[in-house]
């Protein structure tokens, strides 16, 4: 069994001589305008040398670069460390420059990003320089700390979320509230940094120290965010641009996440439950989809009533619900969805080896570093509605028809309605001055749903969109003959569609193939 696994996709040039200086917006109020014409790098971060040493997976090469803590006012506080890593051009002569990645989330980790790019794409690895790098917030050099695990265990799986008693959301309400405390407390200092604002001038650090006048992006996820982002504060730095599976990075997060309960649905119930009736002779959750969802339920109902003991890991209605969210993400995982059903229905007919394997994975729906850094980001790059009886409202309504992921929309609202209130600026993501960018997203996404992706699209003047088939989460490297063949036309070659174009999705699984 491969039950949660997370996909390899979700999910560097010579040392330096004289280095190029980056651009440092004068105040907050002006980053969104910033064109390279702002002051100067202090020459403690322009002009230090990242010492190159083989990473610990020894594919990569890896170095740490010093980043002030607040690029407006470099020298307050104390700076931070963010872990870089490269991936050398495997064709020295055919190198055409350099090509950044980051990860998604936000909480991800991005260092070991650009081994599994370039050990996918050969074209890639022989034209670019790929590199990568932890967003401040994650990694042991500037990392942001709010509770511990147990705490956002809690926050997850307390109860059941699609419980709106008044008793049930005043709990969801105040855990939220005390996670925030938690963070505020730990990581106060250092917690109104930890924005994609300031994420996208470490890039541009990292852009100087290679000395690099351009680079070229791609970015799956969150990374389409932070992407939009670098290319809109630093329009003259980059060179070809993909974003992978959109965020929609022209509007704000709550707009964003308050969409995701629909596109979480959907996709499960127009694409998981018709594949797993459709493989009733397997699985035998019910012949149709309306049978599988009635099986769903009745499981989720009875972990309501006694949750299940799985090899020391109380498994409630809440860790199901995270568990089905998680995997749709690829369909090539749905049938890890359908085993862990079977599992959680009748344990003692799993082996040993896969009931512990899978309460292991169970356990903690979201890590507590990845919570601490994925809020940070969230709550502070744009405006939120702190008013919590509207969020109780809005949650009750998306709970109720959207159950699979509208559940826990109040924990995840109700955490940045209590953030305090961020001083970030704002900005605006237009595509104007920009060279064109490429966009790839699947109809059927459940985290990056296609519509917000539409909206960035229309909203981001010279992009190109590429429309995939079917519903999987990070649309290249994963095998699809047609989206490699648009994003490696475009960076190895600069082929950009003259107009939006369209892909094929992979096939689903076929549980029966090989036997």
């Amino acid at each position: 069994m491969h039950l949660f696994k997370k996909p390899a996709r979700w999910a560097t040039a010579a040392a330096c001589g004289l280095l190029a200086l980056a651009a440092l917006p004068a105040s907050p109020a002006s980053a969104a305008g910033a064109k390279g014409g702002a002051p100067a790098v202090p020459a403690r971060y322009a002009q230090q040398r990242l010492d190159w040493q083989p990473c610990q997976s020894g594919a990569l090469e890896c170095a740490s670069m010093t980043v002030p803590r607040d690029w407006y006012h470099p020298g307050t506080g104390a700076d931070l460390t963010v872990a870089v890593s490269r991936h050398r051009a495997a064709d020295p002569a055919a190198r055409r420059g350099v090509l950044m990645m980051a990860a998604g989330g936000p909480g991800a980790s991005g260092l070991g990003r650009p081994a599994g790019l370039a050990s996918y794409s050969p074209k890639l690895a022989a034209a670019y320089d790929v590199v990568g790098f932890d967003q401040r917030g994650v990694g042991v050099g500037a990392q942001v700390v709010c509770s511990d695990q147990d705490a956002v265990d809690a926050l997850f799986t307390s109860g059941d979320l699609r419980d709106r008693s008044r008793r049930a959301v005043d709990a969801t309400v105040a855990r939220a509230r005390n996670f925030v405390r938690d963070c505020e407390q730990r990581s106060g200092d250092l917690l109104p940094y930890i924005t994609t604002d300031q994420a996208v001038h470490d890039m541009d650090l990292f852009r100087a120290l290679l000395g690099e006048s351009k680079v070229s992006y791609y970015g799956p996820s969150y990374a389409t965010f932070l992407g939009a982002y670098y290319a809109t504060e630093f329009p003259r730095r980059v060179d070809r641009v993909v974003l992978d599976s959109n965020i929609g990075f022209t509007g704000s997060w709550q707009e964003f996440l308050t969409g995701q309960p629909m596109s979480f649905q959907r996709r499960f119930e127009q694409d998981f439950l018709p594949w797993l009736a459709a493989n009733d002779a397997t699985y035998h959750r019910g012949r149709t989809a309306e049978e599988a969802k009635a099986s769903y339920e009745r499981l989720r109902r009875a972990l309501g009533e006694h949750p299940l003991d799985l090899e020391g890991t109380t498994v409630t209605p809440n860790h199901l619900d995270a568990a089905a969210t998680s995997i749709i993400y690829s369909g090539d995982r749905f049938p890890d969805l359908a085993m862990l059903l079977g599992v959680l229905e009748h344990p003692e007919a799993a082996p040993s080896a896969a009931r512990k394997a899978l309460a292991e994975k169970l356990k903690h729906p979201l890590g507590a570093q990845f919570a601490a850094d994925f809020f940070s980001v969230i709550c502070q790059d744009t405006p939120w509605n702190h008013d919590s009886a509207y969020w109780v409202r809005r949650s009750a309504a998306d709970s109720a028809a959207y159950p699979m992921a509208g559940a826990r929309e109040l924990t995840f609202a109700s955490v940045c309605a209590a953030w305090p209130r961020s001083q970030a600026p704002r900005v605006q993501v237009t595509g104007r001055g920009l060279p064109p960018i490429m966009m790839l997203n699947s109809l059927h996404d459940p985290a990056t749903y296609y519509e917000g992706a539409l909206r960035a699209h229309r909203g981001t003047a010279g992009s190109r969109l590429i429309t995939v088939g079917g519903g999987d989460h990070g649309v290249y490297q994963s095998h699809n003959p047609c989206v490699d063949a648009y994003v490696e036309g475009f960076l190895v070659d600069g082929r950009m569609p003259t107009e939006d174009a369209s892909c094929e999705g992979k096939p689903l699984p076929d549980p029966t193939a090989g036997r």
